[in-house]
């Protein structure tokens, strides 16, 4: 099924969808001839695919509601938004080993979409995939993805519309993160957890994470009309939103820490940063 251009991904030469993607394993072009028979199971705590990531992409137009349960940090040369929803590479804290989720907590659209996705084509087209592993697609599932004449059902067509809106989305980020690119916005900064000892005296700083953040002082430093840029073409409220989620380490640490050593990362001692970072 053929999509917009913009490709994430490319087909190998065999037809499969070659490249990483987080949580899909087994990404193949949806097409009733192999998948005809296919339904989504009716999980009620149908999570557990995510439960190992403890980053998951965001796009800009999630950031306000993701910024009152996560940190909003971006990451790598692309400076990509991310929610973090845990602090070492295996384990997500707000996903429990069955698969529920956190009650009362923002559920990002890169998680809702699965086992759903976007993957690029030659010649530019984007093709729907799903992720043919996924506990999630059985043939005994109720909810079928085609009809009996191989047409996609209502729910299939349902689920391809949210990731074309995704798509979308994720363009409108990209060019948000090019805005914050050219005006040079982006400085590298550290979340530091200081252990206490039963006594209550301080231990020594940790480095939990490093990661790219909007700079407060490169922000105050803007120039008038360019503040109005920003504030005319959207861009301001999300920029607010990313910087109030930063304060939201400490929670993310505390529920951490209550999990035990297993959820915090290994200790790092706090290193001083560059001078130009």
């Amino acid at each position: 099924m053929a999509k917009k251009p913009t490709p994430p991904a490319t087909p190998a030469a065999d037809g499969e969808i070659s490249g990483n993607v987080l949580f899909y394993s087994t990404p193949e072009p949806l097409n009733p001839q192999q998948h005809g028979k296919l339904g989504l199971v009716d999980m009620e705590k149908p999570f557990s695919f995510a439960k190992g990531g403890h980053v998951v992409p965001l796009t800009v137009g999630e950031f306000g509601q993701a910024a009152l349960n996560f940190p909003i940090i971006f990451a790598g040369d692309e400076r990509i938004p991310l929610a973090v929803m845990g602090l070492n590479g295996e384990q997500n804290l707000f996903i429990s080993d069955d698969g529920a989720f956190e009650d009362a907590t923002y559920l990002p659209a890169y998680i809702r979409r699965y086992p759903f996705v976007l993957a690029g084509a030659d010649g530019g087209q984007m093709l729907v995939c799903i992720d043919r592993a996924s506990v999630l697609l059985s043939e005994s599932g109720k909810t079928k993805l085609f009809d009996d004449k191989g047409q996609p059902t209502q729910y299939t067509k349902d689920a391809i519309k949210f990731c074309d809106d995704f798509e979308g989305e994720r363009q409108r980020t990209m060019s948000f993160v090019a805005v914050l690119k050219d005006l040079d916005l982006f400085e590298l900064k550290q979340a530091v957890f200081t252990p206490r000892s039963p006594d209550g005296s301080n231990g020594q700083p940790q480095l939990i994470a490093e990661y790219w953040a909007i700079s407060d002082d490169k922000f105050k430093a803007l120039k008038p009309e360019k503040l109005a840029e920003l504030r005319d073409n959207g861009a301001m409220g999300a920029i607010y939103a990313h910087m109030i989620s930063l304060l939201g380490w400490d929670r993310l640490i505390a529920l951490a820490a209550k999990r035990g050593p297993a959820s915090m990362p290994p200790p790092v001692p706090v290193q001083p940063q560059p001078a130009n970072a």
